[in-house]
């Protein structure tokens, strides 16, 4: 969508040590301010800039500008998505190396992205979020808005994991496997398309569940509707299991704990660059398709 708006106070979020970040941090703080535009960092980019960095905490950032600048990799992208306000904000991934699925932008197309950003010329595609929440004896213990994924699985040495699923209080299966994923669409090109998941376009609105290693060979891959809240037992016996969010943050459970997996209702507007072609980037950066 185009935005009629200018934007006037922009976010810059860098991953600490990715080689060169600093002088790419200084380049585009220095570009910015010429433009007119207040920046203003994490306290890890903000040591970059020194005296002109200005820090906030994640979530005080992204509750007050009009545009986050995130550069490194997927990991540093998903870490803002985790810390979206209520009120969303565009999020503009460059990359710094790497496969860089959601961050996609180059830090040779850095300079001409920015202009049209600046003036109001870009693209803008809603990511649909979900938020997890482990319960134990009936009380929520940890709960997380995601963009990726919700990942239960065993730890090196641990049995077969049983998992009992059921969709909106209706049961679905006990899976019997190393582990089970429940991903967004954007999530279904990370850990679920690895586990023999489907690709799902960005712009459906579905949950992708895929088992881990099954034991039982039928249990597939399975897409349901956003509308609809999953819940997922560990079962009895079950030792060493871990659920994961996004990859980067966790907790281990027990027997009994469920997981409770609906939409969130915050999305992440992920700034695109201009006739950006999804097929494009799946044969680019996965290799999809190609013989």
């Amino acid at each position: 969508m185009k935005r009629a708006f200018r934007f006037k106070q922009i976010g810059i979020v860098a991953k600490p040590h990715s080689p060169g970040a600093r002088g790419i941090v200084r380049r585009l703080a220095s570009l910015l301010r010429r433009r007119g535009v207040t920046c203003f960092c994490d306290p890890a980019t903000a040591l970059f800039l020194g005296r002109q960095g200005k820090p906030r905490r994640l979530r005080e950032l992204t509750a007050s500008v009009d545009l986050v600048i995130v550069l490194g990799g997927d990991g540093t992208l998903l870490s803002v998505a985790r810390s979206m306000p209520a009120r969303p904000i565009p999020v503009l991934g460059i990359n710094l190396g790497g496969l860089g699925f959601l961050t996609e932008t180059t830090l040779e197309e850095l300079d001409a992205v920015l202009t049209e950003i600046l003036e109001g010329r870009f693209e803008v595609e809603d990511r649909m979020m979900l938020r997890a929440e482990v319960i134990r004896r009936g009380k929520p213990i940890s709960a997380h808005r995601l963009l990726n994924d919700v990942v239960i699985n065993k730890s090196a040495l641990a049995r077969i994991v049983e998992m009992n699923v059921e969709i909106d209080g209706q049961f679905v299966a006990t899976y019997h496997a190393d582990g089970l994923i429940v991903s967004t669409p954007t999530g279904s090109t990370a850990y679920s398309l690895s586990a023999g998941g489907p690709i799902v376009l960005p712009s459906l609105r579905a949950f992708c569940i895929t088992p881990i290693c099954p034991h039982t060979l039928t249990n597939r891959p399975l897409v349901v509707p956003d509308s609809v809240g999953i819940q997922v037992t560990l079962g009895a016996g079950a030792q060493d299991v871990y659920v994961t969010m996004d990859g980067q943050v966790g907790l281990p459970i027990k027997a009994g704990d469920r997981i409770e997996i609906r939409r969130s209702g915050v999305s992440l507007p992920l700034v695109l660059p201009r006739q950006r072609n999804y097929f494009d980037v799946l044969r680019r950066k996965l290799r999809w398709g190609a013989r």
